[in-house]
Order: structure tokens, then sequence, then C-alpha cells
């Protein structure tokens, strides 16, 4: 076909040669001839040139127009522009992949931020008051993220009875509640929220409501408690040998039970000196925790009275109990103002009309004696190394109610506490 089409070319080139000869000799109708004959000329040659490309499908001549308006015409750009284009279009998707990747890492750095935000956040959640829980409600209490409180002894949001003789703790926020506690004069307590007018506390081993009138609290309770600790030792062994001098080759004159406490009187290094019922003693120092404390609250468990407990010593620990807290003074018979261990014993038991001498070894003497496994509320337990030098009175449930020393007062112990070195009954029945 493209043998033909060359021929035809050549043919028209003939007749145009031979016209335009024909031209020069009419030289009359030139301009219109001329027009004609390109016309027709220009007609053949797009004809034979579709038919061309229909045929053969590859064009000898490409197209005039460079402009497209088919998708196809689109693909089929130079390769220069098409290169330029694709260049521009790589730079444009590595500006977009940059511009990306800008983005993520501003994401990640908004997620980093976000998260450190959101770790925040749910500590304040933990730490915030719960609407429905009344108490803590208006306790306000402090969240998470408040910087820690420094503690005094133990305590991180301290209270102080300031009260005569004992602050009541309830079970619950009312005068009506049953007394679970007592919290002695200038005794401590944890203070977790309020009802009302009532402080929710927390002091040795209960917990339970106060009277908020009662109670000092904020910087000036922090100051007290300054002013009202004290050094102890407190018992870490099973049991804590107790010596009349600071070697082992000492005579041991008492014994403490592990975890009790005994007040410091001096710290020699290897070995540390002791108040026990008003007397130097040594201890050995690797056997104790040396820690300041306060006063704490008082447990009122009632006494479990066994087979044979007659009314009469029911009454006893009823009438004792109630002096809980009040001071202990040496050489003292006041059960509200102030009394020694002798001193105690003596006034409960007169209320009964029983008399007693006012000290713990002539006490020893007086009753029948008993072993500590024949004790019912009421009987007395003595204490001592060598010689007797301290007593109380059994409530039963293994607990014993004394006048223990100046620190803590009247008080309830276990009768373990130290070790009985006898034990008597003076009440009949």
């Amino acid at each position: 076909m493209k043998k033909g089409l060359l021929k035809q070319l050549l043919m028209l080139t003939f007749c145009a040669g031979f016209v335009f000869s024909a031209v020069e000799t009419t030289k009359g109708n030139a301009t219109v001839v001329t027009a004609g004959i390109n016309a027709v000329l220009g007609a053949y040659m797009d004809e034979t040139l579709q038919h061309s490309i229909k045929d053969d499908d590859e064009p000898l001549i490409p197209p005039v127009s460079s402009e497209v308006s088919t998708e196809k015409g689109t693909e089929a750009v130079s390769s220069e522009k098409a290169t330029e284009k694709a260049t521009e279009k790589d730079g444009s998707k590595k500006k977009k992949k940059k511009n990306t990747e800008s983005a993520e890492t501003a994401t990640e750095g908004v997620t980093e931020q976000g998260t450190e935000s959101a770790s925040e956040a749910p500590a304040e959640t933990e730490g915030a008051v719960e609407a429905d829980d009344p108490v803590s409600a208006a306790a306000g209490e402090v969240t998470a993220e408040t910087e820690p409180v420094e503690k005094i002894c133990g305590y991180t949001n301290i209270g102080i009875a300031d009260i005569e003789g004992n602050l009541n703790i309830r079970e619950t926020p009312s005068e009506d509640g049953a007394l679970c506690g007592k919290l002695p004069a200038d005794a401590a307590c944890e203070i977790l929220g309020e009802a009302g007018e009532w402080y929710h506390i927390s002091s040795g081993k209960v917990e339970g409501y106060v009277k908020a009138e009662y109670l000092t609290t904020g910087d000036a309770a922090a100051a007290r408690a300054e002013e009202l600790k004290s050094t102890v030792c407190i018992v870490t062994a099973d049991v804590l040998n107790v010596r009349e001098e600071p070697n082992t080759e000492s005579e041991i004159v008492d014994q403490i039970a592990t975890g009790e406490e005994v007040s410091l009187v001096e710290d020699m290094g290897e070995w540390l000196k002791v108040d026990v019922d008003g007397e130097d003693r040594y201890v050995k120092a690797e056997f104790v925790e040396v820690a300041d404390v306060l006063k704490d609250a008082l447990t009122m468990t009632e006494a479990q009275y066994g087979e044979g407990v007659s009314d009469v010593r029911v009454a006893v620990i009823n009438y004792a109990t109630q002096f809980v807290g009040n001071r202990y003074v040496w050489g003292g018979t006041s059960l509200t103002n102030g009394c020694d261990c002798s001193g105690f014993v003596l006034s409960v038991m007169a209320k009964f009309g029983i008399y007693l001498p006012h000290y713990s070894g002539s006490q020893a003497q007086c009753g029948t004696r008993i072993s500590c496994d024949e004790l019912k509320p009421g009987d007395l337990v003595f204490y001592g190394g060598r010689r007797i030098s301290h007593v109380a009175i059994y409530m039963g449930n293994g607990q014993i109610v004394h006048a223990a020393n100046k620190r803590v007062g009247i008080t309830i112990s276990n009768v373990y506490y130290r070790t009985p070195k006898c034990c008597t009954r003076v009440l009949n029945g």
C-alpha cells in the first residue's frame, strides 16, 4: 500500500507542474486556478492519509494538531513532555510523601504528648472523689498528682485529740453510733475524710468517726505532734531479753514479746538503755527498731467471759475500762487525774470492797495464787524480773487493762506483752 501511495504522489506532482505551467501561460485567472488546485490537492491527500492510517494503523505523517481531547491522546504525549510530567508527578509524590512524613512525625509528636497527658489523666480519675461516696466526697481527698506530703510519725493527714480524757470513736458519724474505740488526749490519727460535723479517722487498730470539734488538724496538729512524739524501741525478736546491765553476762530481769514497745532512754550503740516500769534496763540494739511514735487509739473489744464468771467480775471490767486513756502518774491513785499501775488496781478494786496495798509486790501477796491457764476476768497479773514491778487486771480474751507508763497511760494490752511472773485471785466467785 505504501508503494501505491508513492505513485499517486508522483502523479500529483506531475499534474501540478503541468497546471502551473498553464497558469503562467494564461496569467489571467492564476490566483483562482492556484487556489482550486490547492483545495483539490489537500482534499485528496487527507483522504489518502486517512485510508492509509485505517489500513496500516501506522500513519506516515503525524497529525498536524498536538491538541488532544481524548483520554487516549493524553497518554500519547511526547516522551519529553511525558518525562517532564512524570518528573513533576514524581516530585509531587515526593513532596506529598515528605509532607506525609512530616504529618506523621507531627502526629507522633502529638500522640506522644497526648499519651503523656493521657497517662496523667487517669491518675486524676483514680484520685478523684466519686459522687456516690458522701464521706469521701466531703473529704476532698487529694489527687494522685499532688506532691507527696511528708509524714509525721507515719501520718500524712494528721489529727490530734484535743480533749481532756478520751474522745469516743464510733462506727457511724452519729452519737447513736456504736462505740468502737477511744482516742486518748493528745493521741494521733489519720484523717480519711469528713461527714458533716464528723471526721472519718483511723488510728492504731481502730477506724471510725469522731466529732470534728475535738480534733486539732493542719499545721497546728503537725506542730503539736512534734511536741508530743516520743522515741521507743519496738521489739523485732520473738522474745526480747531485758537485762540489768548492758552485757550478756548480766541477769535477765524481764522479757518482752514481739511488737511491743519500751521507751528509749539512751542509745549506747550495741546496747540501748530503756525504761521498764520506771527503772533503767538494757536491751540489744539489733533486736529492736527505734522509731518516733505518738499515742494512738485503743480498741474496746469486749471481754469474752467463760463459764463460772460472776456478775461482779463483769462489773469490775466494765468499771476499769472506762478509764482507759487517762494519765499515768507515778505514785498516783486517781483514776481520772492520774495513777500508776498499783494505784490503778487499788482504786478499781476498792470500788468493789476489796482493799489492797499501794505496791505491786505487796499486792502479789494478796489473794490466792493461780496459773495463767486459770485466769478469769478480774484476776491480777504481775510482771517483773528478779522482783515484781508491774501489775494489771485480766479482762478475758487474752487481754489486760493497766496503767502502763507515762507515754500511753491507762491502756489495754495482750496479757503476754511481757512474760507474766505470777497471777493471783482476789475476787470471790
